[in-house]
């Protein structure tokens, strides 16, 4: 009894509204979708049997994982030394880069995927490339193939690689490689030996969320791939416009979600890191103790540890020296990448200059022909402002909603907070195209399919979450004290709120109605669904002329598309700045 009266004192409540919006349009049509996929009441796992016992479906199961699997390794080969070299710089330097890597990341999806269709094709800058410098006499097939699947998938997810790679670097004591080094550990030793193991947690978040998102990847590998590459998001997405056989849609979706459920249970459970053995040192296998064991290998690691001995000595205490070949090296690396990952854009805005009749690079001549097009055709303007209608909407709520969530889940126990965050950060860490089936039931339910409201709550099931990760990582920096200090001054608790925790936490509030207004414009999968055929917005309707015929005026669209995310960044510097001159500006009023 003294537990209820506890717990109905809690600012918990403030999840209601968030956990009641995520269980009507998701948590129940998901919860639905897992029973008929075991034909409930019933409960046989006759669906299960008949998905698996077509080659056809095992064929597209295990390339899904292999393709995951090889691109998820890509983007660690790539992403690890990039997020290493960042964490090394200069601190000016570093800020630029991250701002060229978080550039791409908040660009649109499917302007990316489009810049990628523009430069592999037939006449893409690649081929037409190739062969001014004479390095090919035919055209090569780039696009519709694997090759194009990888570089699509890495270009999009290596940014979601680097972020958490680089927030654990900047957090390691560099003292340490430097003591390292002085002991007379060689660099590539002082690496292995000190600085990788302290970035296991960053690699494990890293790996596992690259991992998760290929698993449930449909844009890109449909636009880029062709028939052989078919993943299983784009296999269900395929039944669901097919047949609609729910239940066929339902094993298939849970056996896509099945996988990502093992991932996550073997890998991302335990992120403390810490060894097996009390002190630290690694079991060693049957083979190495008896190769260790054996009279050569004693006298060789005699030897080399007389070598060892003496090496140390020389190398004690000698100030690290890093050669001129490596800084030339990583330089060379860095810009690269940074390369890799903006040159897709700059060339799609290009070419959105071009003159002629079909897309080209250079440009031969430039003109504004094709923003012309776009301002001047209400099919494209009228799916712009309904994206933009939909965005706003969808910000306001799930800003309000999450905002809420995070400030109760903040001043929660830590048991029911980690439940209650789970559930609410289920829609984004889930396939897109499961979360659009579940979130099709739902609001089909709800008699709310083809209407901007249903696209509202379809999108914002998903918005609430980043806006409560962002919120309560702003909350969790939040000093307690001034609100301490202003309820002893006999202001209530939405008084306190409003005037003292609110204006301190708004950047982070700021910061998730930004990145819930992105999601929404950028979402298709479950848009595709729930819009029906009477709703179109910009990401459908570009999603319709990239599969469709490749019309020059999507190259203008990408161009405005890709200038978002300066603007995203501006607003949210902008915030930062005056509550941090804010700060400043009442600290001297606080002292009198």
């Amino acid at each position: 009894m003294v537990s209820l009266q506890k717990l109905s004192r809690m600012p918990v409540w403030f999840t209601v509204p968030a956990i009641s919006i995520l269980l009507v349009v998701f948590g129940v049509p998901v919860v639905v979708l897992f029973l008929t996929s075991f034909n409930a009441p019933d409960f046989t796992l006759l669906n299960y049997q008949t998905f698996l016992v077509q080659p056809a479906n095992v064929r597209v199961l295990l390339q899904t994982i292999k393709i995951s699997i090889v691109a998820t390794a890509m983007c660690f080969a790539i992403g690890y030394p990039t997020a290493y070299l960042i964490a090394a710089s200069s601190k000016r330097m570093r800020t630029a880069l991250l701002v060229f890597v978080i550039i791409p990341y908040l660009t649109s999806l499917l302007v990316r995927t489009y810049a990628w269709i523009v430069i592999l094709g037939d006449q893409g800058l690649i081929n037409n490339l190739f062969l001014e410098l004479g390095l090919i006499s035919e055209r090569l097939p780039l696009l519709y193939s694997r090759l194009a699947v990888y570089i699509g998938m890495v270009h999009i997810l290596l940014p979601i690689m680097i972020l958490p790679l680089v927030s654990v670097m900047l957090g390691i004591d560099k003292s340490l490689v430097a003591a390292a080094r002085s002991m007379g550990a060689p660099p590539v030793v002082a690496f292995w030996r000190v600085f990788f193991p302290l970035t296991v947690p960053g690699v494990r978040s890293g790996t596992l969320l690259v991992f998760v998102l290929c698993l449930g990847f449909y844009i890109t590998p449909a636009a880029l791939g062709g028939l052989r590459d078919a993943m299983l998001s784009t296999f269900i997405a395929a039944q669901v416009t097919s047949s609609f056989n729910l239940v066929q849609i339902s094993a298939s979706s849970f056996i896509l979600l099945g996988i990502t459920a093992v991932v996550l249970s073997l890998f991302g459970l335990d992120m403390s890191g810490k060894q097996n053995q009390a002190d630290g040192s690694a079991p060693k296998s049957w083979l190495r103790q008896r190769v260790a064991g054996t009279a050569v290998t004693r006298r060789f690691n005699e030897f080399a540890d007389a070598l060892r001995a003496k090496r140390w000595t020389a190398q004690l205490y000698e100030a690290v020296k890093t050669s001129a070949r490596w800084k030339i090296i990583g330089a060379v690396f860095v810009i690269t990448v940074m390369f890799y990952l903006l040159s897709p854009s700059l060339v799609v805005i290009v070419m959105s200059f071009s003159s002629g009749t079909f897309l080209e690079f250079p440009p031969s001549a430039l003109s504004l022909q094709w923003y012309h097009s776009f301002f001047t055709d209400p099919s494209w303007t009228e799916a712009a402002w309904t994206s933009i209608q939909i965005a706003s909407a969808v910000a306001v709520l799930s800003t309000i909603v999450g905002t809420l969530a995070a400030y109760g889940l903040s001043r929660t126990f830590a048991r029911l907070r980690s439940v209650l965050t789970m559930m609410i950060l289920m829609p984004i860490t889930f396939p897109s195209i499961v979360v659009a089936i579940a979130t099709y039931l739902g609001l089909m339910n709800l008699g709310l399919i083809g209407s901007k409201v249903g696209i509202v709550l379809a999108h914002s099931i998903g918005a609430i979450g980043y806006v409560v990760v962002i919120v309560s990582a702003t909350l969790a920096n939040f000093d307690r004290r001034f609100e301490q200090a202003a309820m002893s001054m006999r202001a209530g608790p939405i008084q306190t709120a409003r005037r003292v925790t609110l204006p301190l936490i708004i950047p982070g509030v700021v910061g998730g109605a930004v990145f819930a207004f992105i999601h929404s414009f950028d979402e298709v999968v479950i848009s595709s669904l729930v819009s029906g055929f009477s709703i179109r917005t910009l990401p459908l309707k570009m999603w319709e002329n990239i599969r469709h015929a490749i019309d020059p005026t999507i190259a203008a669209v990408s161009s405005l598309l890709v200038l978002l995310p300066l603007l995203w960044l501006f607003a949210i510097y902008m915030i930062w700045w005056r509550s941090k001159s804010g700060d400043q500006n009442s600290l001297p009023q606080l002292r009198v």
